[in-house]
């Protein structure tokens, strides 16, 4: 892997790993995500070239619910799409993300996680958003660093292709999105290395073409929609191997290692805490200063949320775990 480390905020990170693994990049901007478009914007106006060879093609659409349809109107027609959003503005989106998952289209769409506006607008950090999608057959990965940002929106891509299924890679809005850190980057040719080009050529195959005509959008009774509903199982029953699979790719590649989920701490630890996105650096740095002092604490950090992998997630739970903490950051009234 060739080396450069490079000052930047975690939307310039995951802008930086979208605009390499695309051919289309539909955006509308919503703080705090709207920079991630601004980058790949910026670059295309520059000639940059992605892992294709090509200039990713950036459209400005009028509104969220604009992107997410230009973004599967590119998929069908066989080009690799991503997008960037955050808030109400994923919930604008979701009618298409059951258009998308539905079809088995990869796409990976980059969210700076923010709480959707209740009782009153808030443009800082939960995780409502990302809760409210969690049926829409996209999958869910989290960051925590603007580190993880770049190395595992590169694992989201690579993991979409390989799966033909969409995936949300979230990262905490203003937290994460706007840190500023050195990081180590990753090169478009090492990230050309580890795609799945014959996936690629699969999905590419598969696009509408007027020499080969497809049926698509059809209504369909009960009987036939919910077999075709269930039919979908082993694709996503695969998902949690396949992010492993990549997961160890990129570490080989970047010599950071990631698992679905990852757990620092006492290895006979009593007590535990669950989080996801930046509290985990937090928490870590407190787990560690206990574990020096005596106590008996650990750290599960969840990268792939959904889908939900039960095996994954018991090798890493200590067998002595007496008292579970879940820090879940939304609010679910009722």
């Amino acid at each position: 892997m060739s080396s450069m480390t490079k000052t930047v905020e975690g939307n310039e990170a995951a802008a930086h790993v979208a605009y390499a693994m695309s051919d289309v990049a539909a955006i509308y901007p919503i703080t705090p995500s709207s920079s991630m478009g601004e980058y790949c914007d910026e670059w295309a106006a520059h000639g940059r070239k992605n892992i294709f060879g090509q200039v990713l093609k950036v459209m400005e659409m009028q509104s969220e619910a604009g992107a997410a349809g230009a973004v599967h109107g590119a998929l069908s027609a066989g080009a690799l799409s991503t997008t960037f959003t955050a808030s109400q503005g994923l919930l604008l989106m979701v009618p298409n993300m059951y258009k998308i998952s539905g079809e088995i289209m990869p796409a990976v769409f980059h969210v700076s996680a923010r709480a959707v506006a209740a009782h009153a607008l808030s443009i800082f950090g939960d995780h409502s958003d990302i809760n409210a999608v969690r049926q829409t057959g996209f999958s869910l990965l989290a960051s925590a660093s603007v580190q993880e940002v770049m190395d595992l929106a590169l694992v989201a891509h690579l993991a979409s292709i390989r799966a033909s299924l969409p995936f949300i890679h979230f990262f905490d809005g203003f937290r994460t999105s706007m840190e500023i850190q050195k990081i180590a980057f990753i090169d478009y040719d090492d990230m050309a290395g580890l795609v799945d080009w014959e996936a690629i050529d699969d999905f590419r195959s598969r696009c509408m073409n007027p020499e080969y005509p497809q049926l698509r959008g059809t209504a369909q009774n009960p009987d036939i929609f919910f077999q075709s509903r269930e039919g979908s199982n082993p694709f996503y029953q695969e998902i949690p191997h396949i992010v492993h699979e990549e997961m160890q790719k990129v570490s080989a590649l970047t010599g950071r290692p990631y698992n679905l989920f990852d757990y620092v701490g006492d290895p006979e630890a009593d007590r535990i805490i669950i989080s996801m996105a930046s509290s985990c650096d937090v928490v870590e740095e407190t787990v560690r200063y206990l574990n020096g002092v005596g106590e008996r604490v650990g750290l599960i950090k969840v990268r792939l949320y959904l889908p939900f992998s039960t095996e994954h997630f018991l090798r890493v739970l200590p067998a002595t775990s007496k008292r579970i903490a879940v820090l879940d950051r939304t609010k679910a009234p009722g």
